[in-house]
């Protein structure tokens, strides 16, 4: 195999395709990128694909742009080696050239051999070759992705937890995350392509093939193409086809506990509002990591106190003209939802007691619900 390609598009591709890539495995083929290549011909231009695996369940395909192969073939690429020497490279472009167990690569006055494996014994992965299908934009997709992956819980022995839930329909998808401690849900709109089920799909996709989707979406991706199965999803993403396992479990009903009615509602500006608990979160620990938010007529006070570190008091004006309240919040819990809105953003926050959830919600249906702390200790 003899190929050319430009050095970032091949840098972009492996790091994509490499977020799949398993870095401890008792099969050490998987630590492998696959390079598929096909070579120009009459009528016919120049290929190439790379594939990786996680061999649990979730496999990528990417396309590779603007190559140009001599010689086509197969190989197996060194991920984490290959991708620390394209890093260091500096010259446009690079070629590969496979002989036997080896692979050239050379790039400028730069030239590397590296021994490679046998790609025949590389696990297939699977196309998406889908007719009946749901297609949400990509902007859409990329931002409901944002707005709920950083509250799953990766780590929970309830293993719904470690997932998104999709709930899509003919014209509606709607994401939810939750570690228990906090729900995030986004909704976005999306069409159909054929006949696909709706109504009843309702899959937790795995927070780590969630953000290989997200790592996926490059500028030239218009829409995301998903296909539900009962196992499995198959998603084409710009030049990219991932296929993930599906989270086995059932997600709670997290509509239980969003609260239907409020004694409060306050205005705030994301930006502003961020800037005052980042300040309130830096007197906090482990053991005091509470930051109690007080909402009186017309200002807001975070408080923070931790033992041997210190306390903070950081004020703000707001427009609330009700009782004053108290609620104790985690501020990281706070800032993981402000970080990922615009900061012109107003943020509509609803309370009820300092024991009952505070609800967070924007004007374009992002909701956001944080379980407080309490202020006994």
């Amino acid at each position: 195999m003899q190929l050319v390609c430009p050095r970032a598009v091949l840098s972009a591709a492996f790091t994509v395709v490499g977020a799949v890539v398993p870095s401890r495995t008792p099969r050490e083929i998987l630590k492998n990128v696959k390079l598929d290549a096909v070579a120009s011909g009459p009528g016919a231009t120049s290929s190439a694909q790379l594939t990786g695996t996680d061999g649990d369940g979730t496999s990528i395909r990417f396309d590779l742009t603007d190559v140009e192969c001599k010689v086509g073939g197969s190989a197996l690429l060194p991920t984490q080696r290959l991708t620390s020497i394209l890093r260091e490279l500096t010259d446009d472009t690079v070629s590969l050239e496979v002989n036997g167990d080896a692979v050239w690569l050379r790039c400028g006055g730069s030239e590397f051999r590296l021994s490679a494996e046998d790609p025949a014994d590389f696990p297939t992965a699977p196309e998406f070759v889908e007719e009946d299908y749901f297609v949400v934009p990509a902007d859409v997709f990329r931002r409901l992705i944002k707005r709920t992956l950083f509250a799953t819980d990766a780590e929970s022995t309830r293993y719904a937890l470690g997932g998104v839930l999709v709930e899509i329909s003919a014209d509606q998808v709607r994401m939810a995350a939750t570690d228990s401690r906090r729900l995030a849900v986004a909704v976005g709109t999306c069409s159909v392509e054929g006949q696909p089920v709706s109504g009843s799909q309702q899959p937790v996709v795995p927070s780590k093939a969630m953000s290989l989707i997200e790592k996926s979406l490059g500028d030239e991706a218009t829409n995301v193409c998903l296909a539900i199965h009962t196992n499995d999803i198959s998603i084409r993403a710009g030049r990219a086809s991932i296929t993930t396992q599906l989270v086995q479990g059932r997600f709670p009903d997290y509509r239980k506990v969003i609260p239907s009615r409020y004694e409060a509602e306050i205005d705030l500006i994301a930006s502003t509002f961020l800037s005052a608990v980042r300040q309130s979160q830096v007197v906090t620990n482990e053991e005091s990591r509470g930051v109690d938010f007080t909402f009186a007529e017309g200002t807001l006070r975070l408080a923070s106190k931790a033992a041997d570190i210190g306390q903070s008091k950081i004020e703000l004006p707001i427009g609330y003209q009700g009782s004053e309240l108290t609620i104790r919040f985690d501020p990281r819990f706070v800032g993981d939802f402000l970080r990922v809105l615009e900061g012109s953003s107003t943020v509509h926050l609803k309370l009820i007691n300092d024991e009952s959830p505070g609800v967070f919600t924007t004007d374009d249906d992002y909701t956001y619900v944080i379980m407080p702390l309490s202020r006994d200790s």
